[in-house]
């Protein structure tokens, strides 16, 4: 991929590797699928630095500018779904 993830510089190097994590799992959704555990987990870290709803949707929104995918919607299928369920989401494709 060749853009860049958000990322907020006040956040340590550990952070920082989180968040890049959790965005992978979110490119792994919409490109082969990923496990709901692996999603869920990275989800819940990304959210240990990032609780605030408004931080998190302007970084998802960022992130969505920068890949045209969307967080939202991978956490939003990551709550629909059961457990050990595999996350896959499929691309809007342009009008």
């Amino acid at each position: 991929m060749e853009y860049q993830y958000p990322i907020d510089y006040t956040w340590t190097t550990d952070e920082i590797i989180d968040v890049v994590k959790f965005f992978e799992h979110v490119e792994l959704a919409y490109d082969k699928g990923v496990g709901r555990d692996g999603l869920l987990n990275a989800y819940r870290r990304f959210k240990e630095i990032v609780p605030g709803k408004s931080d998190e949707k302007k970084i998802f929104n960022e992130f969505e500018e920068a890949s045209g995918l969307s967080s939202y919607q991978a956490v939003k299928a990551l709550k629909d779904s059961g457990e050990g369920s595999v996350i896959k989401i499929q691309k809007k494709r342009p009008k």
